[in-house]
């Protein structure tokens, strides 16, 4: 299926306890900030999870995570995530994502989400009304 092009940026202040002694943020911590932002990125997009899982018994889980870190945050830092529907199929997405500050790309990262039933977590199809709300 046709992937959206459309960028969904979602801003993110760096606190204190998103940083290591070193002042900079933990490594672990921007799987957070991904993560927020395609919450975002679905809300925005009219997907409220919650119903999701109520209505129609499904969740998204995260399949795949491949993250290059290439500068880092630090404490008060304001960053942008830059979220991009890159592959729709038809029980998972994969999404191109980067978190930016000042428009300097700190991580690029590509996630693959699963859909699947939320009573066993096994693989189950994208319903159909998802499907036309995340493609253009």
């Amino acid at each position: 299926m046709e992937p959206m092009n459309d960028v969904y940026v979602w801003p993110v202040r760096v606190y204190w306890e998103d940083t290591d002694a070193g002042g900079v943020v933990y490594y672990a911590n921007y799987l957070k900030f991904l993560e927020r932002a395609r919450s975002e990125w679905l809300r925005a997009l009219g997907i409220a999870q919650t119903d999701l899982a109520r209505r129609d018994g499904l969740v998204f889980v995260v399949r795949h995570v491949a993250a290059d870190f290439l500068r880092p945050a630090r404490f008060d830092d304001l960053l942008e995530v830059h979220s991009r529907l890159q592959e729709l199929g038809g029980a998972s997405l994969t999404l191109e994502q980067e978190v930016a500050r000042d428009g300097v790309v700190l991580l690029r990262a590509r996630v693959r989400v699963a859909c699947v039933r939320n009573d066993d977590f096994r693989p189950a199809r994208i319903p159909p009304h998802i499907i036309k709300r995340l493609l253009p």
